[in-house]
């Protein structure tokens, strides 16, 4: 075999030389070698450490012989749905299904099953019975490790440990418990005695070996309690450090306890060099290339993982219980090497697409107790305002972007992760706004302020919009002193917990102040383990427990979400209801000035075409229009009506109707 993938088939596995493989590893992405694919680092990891590792990308899902291709493994399956949830990967906040899947051959949908780690764990269990041992692990499962609401049921479903009929979780990102559990299993460990490892969760009968360990409420009471659902969740949310946590237990009913160990430490620099300088061949199996190949590796493929983990944790991302806080990032050494890697294949043109990870510019652990302590469980490093013990410095992440940019055969190193633009500020001294606005960005810079309401910004985790506001400024500033004609994007989010046609009401007066409306909205999605899924379900803030507000009809979320582009023509309606409904009839003239149709109306796209050359901008705002200025003046003036009738207002929000349009 010499095109250097794992086997596939059994005939590649044969060319090897091996007669059974040591591990199954069944995913539901195509076979993708590259390290932006979790698969690639698990069986690389896995062959490191001197196990035969075979891979089923895609199996028939409607047929157990599609997992049968190497015959019973000696120690075991394990099972991932991919690089994303299965759910969200083929529906949108909708619950509409998706056109295309990334992760697959040319893109095509339809090509893994829904749950997928449920489904495939059903085919092994079919085809081979209880006695071959499974390990599932990637982001499906780890979101899913305890009972969790389910957003597409609707409803609270236990731990996909039980639901899977799987052995074990090896939860988080896998390479210290995926490794542990593979050598205990070699050692001839039984499945349902692996109950040891961190970053484990595993199930039991008996209770008495559950030891120093916290006593979650029962699913049954999760199940019928919101209460109790937020405060098991606020106390999940509190042991996700793995230098800080404890061991914590769910009872379900006829006395089976499923467990969660503490979670895996960190990797350190020299582990997460390891991992990323392993034998990838980079590319997709050439099973593929004739199929249209698979759309997500060109996203990545010139794209180089500086880091992981991420201390920003805003309470609608998942992180903190996948990846956790804690920041573990590669060596400028090895960064650069993969870099002049790349300048080497056929297919480069000169370009680094980006270099980064969750957050880009996080490159070290937010101050040192983190790797002694662990994290904060009463507070966050950057909200509401920086943590005093934050060390804010870009001065490694600059090193490394300058040395890249000086390989022979580099042109331009983009940083298309994301920054956070309050740690940006809270750096006062590395000057990294300005060298990231004279190398790094092409035009647009895309940051996420996520709303305009403090409020609402609250209850995200995220910083005070004054302090984007003053972001704005200084890369305004910055690129006049470079005589530059860039801009920002900002990233907003509709019909988070807590949002109402108030506060999207003042993110449209914003907007067409500043002369943007996004191309993309972005309609919040309560995916399983974070805190803001957890406000959706409850209607409470796990952290305080206090009552939040919460758009669960999709009239309701389509009215906000259609005052972030209040231009188009179709939102027209619906934006015109939300300012009646909110007795802000003043604004209809300043936002939809003319009903589809109108002559008027291609006026206002024109002007539209023109101010979103300048959008987010200091110079964008100065092309506000005079109706968008004394718009802002009015929110302000007509605030006490609007809340005088809140409470009528989010009343009549929840009100079923026959129809939603």
């Amino acid at each position: 075999m010499s095109h250097g993938f794992l086997p596939i088939n059994k005939k590649e596995m044969l060319e090897t030389g091996w007669d059974r493989p040591d591990f199954v590893y069944v995913s539901g992405d195509a076979y993708v070698d590259h390290p932006s694919f979790g698969a690639a680092i698990i069986t690389r990891i896995l062959e490191a450490h001197g196990y035969r590792v075979c891979v089923i990308a895609q199996p028939d899902f409607r047929d157990e012989k599609s997992v049968m291709e190497f015959g019973e493994p000696r120690l075991g399956f394990m099972v991932s749905s991919g690089n994303m949830d299965s759910l969200v990967n083929h529906y949108t906040v909708a619950k509409k299904h998706r056109q295309a899947d990334a992760y697959s051959p040319g893109g095509v949908m339809g090509l893994r099953p829904d749950r997928a780690v449920i489904v495939y764990c059903n085919l092994i269990r079919k085809a081979y019975g209880s006695r071959v041992p499974i390990v599932i692990g990637g982001l499906e499962a780890s979101l899913r490790r305890l009972s969790h609401y389910d957003y597409w049921s609707n409803k609270i479903r236990r731990s996909i440990l039980l639901e899977s009929g799987a052995n074990i979780i090896c939860y988080g990102m896998g390479e210290h418990n995926t490794v542990e559990v593979a050598d205990a299993l070699n050692s001839g460990l039984p499945a349902d005695q692996i109950t040891f490892v961190d970053g484990t969760v595993y199930k039991t009968r008996d209770r008495d070996s559950i030891y120093d360990a916290i006593a979650l409420p029962s699913f049954e009471e999760v199940k019928e309690s919101k209460r109790a659902y937020a405060e098991s969740f606020r106390v999940q949310y509190e042991n996700t450090d793995p230098f800080a946590a404890s061991r914590m237990y769910e009872t379900y009913d006829n006395a089976l306890y499923v467990v969660q160990n503490p979670p895996a430490k960190p990797l350190t620099q020299t582990e997460m060099d390891d991992v990323y300088a392993l034998p990838y061949t980079g590319k997709s199996h050439p099973i593929y290339d004739r199929q249209g190949g698979i759309p997500a590796l060109s996203e990545v493929k010139f794209s180089i993982t500086s880091n992981r983990g991420c201390f920003g944790a805003c309470n609608f991302c998942a992180l903190n219980f996948h990846q956790g806080r804690i920041i573990q990032s590669r060596s400028k050494e090895f960064i650069v090497a993969e870099a002049v890697k790349m300048t080497k294949d056929p297919e480069f043109k000169g370009y680094i697409h980006d270099v980064g990870g969750p957050t880009a510019d996080f490159m070290e652990p937010a101050c040192k107790k983190q790797l002694t302590k662990g994290a904060c469980k009463d507070r966050q490093c950057l909200f509401p305002e920086p943590c005093p013990n934050l060390k804010a410095d870009h001065s490694v992440y600059m090193d490394i972007l300058r040395t890249l940019r000086k390989i022979p055969g580099v042109k331009k190193v983009f940083v298309r992760s994301g920054i956070r633009f309050d740690y940006v500020l809270a750096d006062k001294k590395s000057g990294f706004l300005r060298e990231l606005c004279e190398h790094h960005i092409s035009g647009q810079l895309r940051v996420a302020p996520e709303h305009v309401s403090d409020r609402v910004l609250s209850l995200m985790g995220k910083p005070k919009f004054s302090v984007y506001e003053k972001f704005i400024s200084e890369f305004d500033k910055t690129n006049e002193k470079l005589g530059k004609d860039q801009y920002a994007v900002p990233y907003l989010m509709s019909s988070h917990p807590g949002a109402t046609l108030d506060d999207a009401i003042e993110m449209a007066l914003y907007l067409n102040r500043i002369h943007h409306m996004p191309k993309q909205v972005q309609d919040f999605y309560p995916t399983p383990g974070t805190i803001s899924t957890c406000m959706y379900y409850t209607g409470l803030n796990p952290l305080t427990m206090e009552k939040v507000y919460v758009a669960r009809h999709p009239h309701d979320k389509a009215m906000q979400r259609a005052l972030m582009q209040f231009r188009l023509p179709g939102n027209y309606d619906l934006v015109k209801e939300a300012l009646v409904r909110c007795h802000r009839t003043d604004l209809i003239p300043v936002l939809i000035p003319y009903r589809p149709g109108n002559s008027g109306k291609n006026a206002g796209a024109k002007g539209e075409a023109k101010a979103g050359k300048k959008s987010g901008t200091k110079s964008g705002a100065k092309a506000g229009t005079k109706a968008g200025a004394n718009a802002g003046s009015n929110a302000k003036t007509n605030r006490a009506k609007s809340q005088k009738n809140k409470a009528t207002s989010h009343k009549s929000k929840t009100k079923p109707r026959k129809k939603s349009r």
